[in-house]
């Protein structure tokens, strides 16, 4: 990048510099005009100037010009006035004058915004574009706080600049030359005393702020700190909370605020200073005016129009005389940050911009071989962690690579999958250097796949298919305001300097996953699921989600008709009570009191809970069902009974799990609580704690929690209130709860629990594992699990996959490499995660899966288990960055390695 923030502003902003440059010359003329015509209002109609007698008139606005050899050429003569009319005519003058240079402001300053915008949008693209094309090793010394820091708040005062850079000196600098030659035009010594007091502000008060740009830096440097500290925090929450190191952590951070309190506060203090002294400055000259022009008026030297005019016009002295010295603080400002953002982006070497070009055409198939040659491979430190290692992988070979963790494999790994880049020697393939072709080819021929994975936010599926995310391969037609708006981002990505490509059109590669388009990609997304073991995981994920039936209604009614084929498969296999199904007119025993009174879920639960605490119905309901007092004893017991059997353990225990009524911060609350109303009646009870009490039944399972609470009486009542509350909620309430209906899909339950339609009853063990295989053979052979498993590729997996499993994101992470079609794989250990039992069948799935590709792969496959090495065509086995052996087969143990000739 251009190392002068200035000149990177002209060079991109040139043409449009020059034109706003022109409009704000334009701009003077209606500006002078607006200081003259004061004093023409005052000494002429006013003070009666020019207006000899009460008939009196002048002409209003003639024009006419002194030519050279022409003489005096009259363009319009005027029209005659009288002294009434005259001062209406000046005054609507000057109102013109003031709607004319307002309109030139504001189109200077929404010229200036745009300008200024477009360039901070070009700045930011260009730095995430160097990101993409660091060097590896840079990337594992920079933290991504620091970096996104700088992108997106550290450039963001190169915005605001830009529009100013060029324009602000000349539009402020125009204004205050203006002024000062009009006040000297008006009176030589009241204009020479505005020049001393300006070249006094213009020459001291930017000495005085080259401490504010020094601390203004510390401060920016210190922040960024900060940024990356508290990632770094974020990002290693685990390890703090397992070490205990939370309070150093907290006097770390302390420590850093502390020193940024201390340069801010040198800040302020130095800032308010500076700003006291110049409006200092700027309130002594209307003294000086005052007295000075004031005497000069007494003798007669200066009329009072001059002296109005004179002191109108020092008012808009000082304004762009500060905005100008604040001009002159902000360039240097800005050019500090530019500076030190260029410093931090001045990388070498880039990867070329050839290497990361666009192609919209599918690469061509890599025919020759993958080899190392003369190989060595350093850390950051400089050892070498693959030392002149020269090795081949043919196309359609499968190679094992052992020799643990230090051997040497996954250095060689992570070089063919050209994540990090050699100290000496060459990757090649064919007779090309790895590193010299496109990444069209490299990134689209070669799949690569470690344990360490990064998951973006976004759906699962998005993760999954983003290995095919290429090139933009069709073009959307846009209608009507979406073609207008089309237009403007295409003209506003080429004045900004971005790359014009449309997101919103299909960048899926559906070649390179082996389909002919979206209506086949499902199937082959299934079959990468199964071969490395997430279906299940996903299902888990589906069957869970909530959907709405509105958008997906015949789905909705397929789920509704499976209930009944449920039922059937459950009597036909003995299994009747696996699931306790909710029915209108009986207790489920499975369920809470809660579901049971309601016959229903809970959509809202906030307004419930407020509604619960305040809502008349509820009580009115329950005493009218006689069931106020009876739920009033038995929250007692059920806090009594928690409270004696749970008090003394620990919060993270997990017998708190069972609890569906009561938290472990909840139990002091509670135990206060009872020995506040123990041995009282209910009517000295308050209405609050009563609520708190009623509560807690509304969680209560009996085959769950075994209190012995629930008898058949009790059951009964609750399930006569049961219409109270469906027939009788108010229509402040309507909304709050979703009834179960047999024959209705409920849209605020997930897709199991609307299969289900009850709940999975606790006499088998195994129940929800039997519940799970019974319903998954279900979906299968009602033709529902594609469908299914389509919604658990929408689940969102949060900011770095945060919300799957590690073992899940390793499976992801080598099913978004398997998927597609490559001529090479490179598993670096992918599933370390996993169980090795696990991880032994994942492995034999892949290879089995990719061998039965036409165009068979070459793989090479980094193993942590040495005995799996029977699996491929060939093994090679490293020792301390050397390649020590290559065999068809694993060496055995009391092989004697016999070092390669290099």
């Amino acid at each position: 990048m251009e190392p002068r923030l200035s000149r990177y502003i002209w060079s991109h902003t040139r043409k449009q510099q020059l034109w706003i440059l022109l409009v704000v010359a334009l701009s003077m003329v209606p500006y002078f005009l607006s200081f003259d015509l004061p004093k023409q209002i005052v000494n002429g109609p006013i003070q009666g100037e020019g207006f000899d007698s009460p008939e009196a008139t002048q002409a209003f606005l003639p024009i006419s010009f002194d030519l050279p050899f022409f003489g005096e050429v009259n363009l319009f003569s005027g029209i005659e006035l009288g002294r009434e009319g005259m001062l209406l005519g000046l005054s609507l003058v000057f109102l013109l004058l003031v709607i004319i240079n307002g309109l030139f402001k504001f189109y200077i300053n929404t010229y200036k915004g745009r300008l200024g915008e477009r360039l901070l949008r070009r700045i930011r693209f260009e730095l995430v574009d160097l990101v993409l094309r660091f060097p590896p090793s840079h990337l594992k010394r920079v933290k991504p706080a620091e970096i996104s820091t700088m992108i997106k708040d550290e450039v963001e005062p190169m915005g605001g600049f830009t529009g100013d850079a060029f324009v602000q000196p000349a539009l402020l600098g125009g204004q205050a030359l203006t002024a000062l030659i009009f006040i000297l035009i008006q009176s030589f010594w009241l204009g020479l005393v505005a020049a001393v007091i300006v070249a006094v502000q213009a020459i001291i008060i930017p000495r005085m702020r080259r401490r504010l740009l020094v601390l203004g830096r510390e401060r920016q440097l210190t922040a960024r700190q900060l940024s990356g500290r508290v990632s770094e925090i974020v990002d290693g929450i685990g390890t703090i909370r397992g070490h205990d190191t939370s309070n150093y952590e907290r006097a770390d951070i302390a420590a850093r605020l502390g020193r940024i309190f201390k340069i801010r506060y040198d800040l302020y203090q130095w800032k308010f200073l500076v700003k006291f002294l110049n409006n200092f400055l700027a309130q002594v000259t209307p003294f000086l005016f005052y007295s000075i022009g004031g005497y000069f008026a007494l003798q007669g030297q200066l009329d009072i129009g001059q002296l109005v005019a004179v002191i109108g016009a020092y008012k808009d002295l000082p304004g762009p005389l500060k905005e100008l010295i604040d001009w002159d603080q902000a360039r240097q400002d800005v050019q500090v940050k530019y500076a030190q953002v260029v410093e931090q982006f001045s990388v070498e070497p880039l990867i070329d911009v050839k290497v990361q070009e666009i192609s919209m055409a599918p690469a061509a198939p890599l025919t020759g071989a993958l080899a190392a040659v003369n190989l060595s491979v350093a850390d950051d430190g400089g050892s070498r962690l693959v030392e002149h290692v020269s090795i081949q992988i043919q196309p359609g070979e499968t190679v094992a690579v052992t020799g643990g963790t230090a051997g040497g494999g996954e250095a060689l790994a992570e070089a063919f999958g050209r994540l990090t880049w050699p100290a000496s020697g060459r990757i090649v393939v064919g007779d090309d250097d790895l590193h010299a072709l496109p990444e069209s080819v490299t990134g689209r021929r070669i799949s690569y796949a470690s344990s360490e994975v990064y998951t973006f936010q976004g759906s699962l599926g998005d993760n999954l298919l983003y290995g095919l995310k290429h090139a933009p391969l069709t073009e959307v037609v846009y209608d009507g305001d979406k073609a207008a708006h089309r237009r403007w981002e295409l003209m506003e990505a080429k004045l900004a300097g971005n790359p014009c490509f449309d997101l919103n059109s299909d960048w899926i590669d559906y070649q390179a996953a082996g389909a002919t388009g979206p209506e086949d990609l499902f199937a082959k997304v299934r079959a990468v699921l199964d071969v490395t073991l997430l279906t299940n995981d996903i299902m888990a994920l589906a069957v869970r989600a909530t959907i709405n039936p509105a958008e997906h209604e015949a789905f909705a009614g397929e789920i509704v008709a499976m209930r009944g084929a449920l039922r059937r498969r459950l009597e036909a296999e003995k299994l009747s009570d696996l699931v306790v199904f909710f029915e209108p007119g009986s207790y489920n025993i499975e369920a809470t009191v809660g579901e049971n009174l309601l016959f229903g879920t809970v959509t809202n639960t906030e307004r419930w809970q407020q509604a619960l605490e305040s809502h008349p119905f509820f009580k009115t309901v329950l005493k009218r069902a006689g069931l106020h007092e009876i739920f009033y004893e038995m929250g007692l017991e059920i806090a009594e009974n928690v409270v004696e059997l749970f008090r003394d353990l620990p919060p993270d225990h997990p017998f708190f799990q069972q609890l569906t009524f009561m938290t472990a911060e909840e139990i002091p609350v509670y135990e206060a609580l009872l020995q506040k109303v123990r041995g009282r009646p209910l009517e000295e009870v308050s209405e609050d704690d009563t609520i708190k009490i009623i509560r807690l039944c509304f969680g209560y399972i009996e085959p769950r929690h075994r209190f012995g609470l629930l008898t058949d009486g009790l059951m009964e009542k609750i399930v006569v209130a049961r219409r109270e509350f469906s027939d009788g909620l108010p229509a402040d309430l309507v909304g709050i709860i979703e009834h179960y209906e047999p024959n209705r899909y409920m849209a605020s339950a997930s897709i199991i629990d609307n299969v289900l339609f009850g709940r999975i009853g606790h006499k088998h063990t195994d129940g929800s594992e039997r519940i799970r295989a019974i319903v998954r053979d279900l979906f299968e052979s009602l033709g529902l699990y594609n469908k299914v498993l389509a919604f658990g590729l929408d689940y969102d997996v949060g900011a770095g996959g945060k919300r799957l499993t590690a073992g899940q994101r390793q499976k992801l992470n080598l099913a978004r490499a398997v998927i597609r079609t490559s001529d090479f794989y490179i598993f670096n250990q992918p599933l370390l995660a996993l169980d090795q039992r696990t991880q032994d069948q994942i492995m034999r799935n892949v290879l089995d899966f990719l061998r039965a590709r036409e165009r068979k792969p070459a793989i090479l496959w980094v193993l942590a288990n040495q005995a799996l090495a029977e699996h491929f065509d060939r093994v090679a086995h490293f020792e301390n960055g050397r390649l020590v052996q290559q065999e068809p087969k694993i060496p055995s143990k009391d092989s004697d390695y016999k070092e390669l000739a290099s």
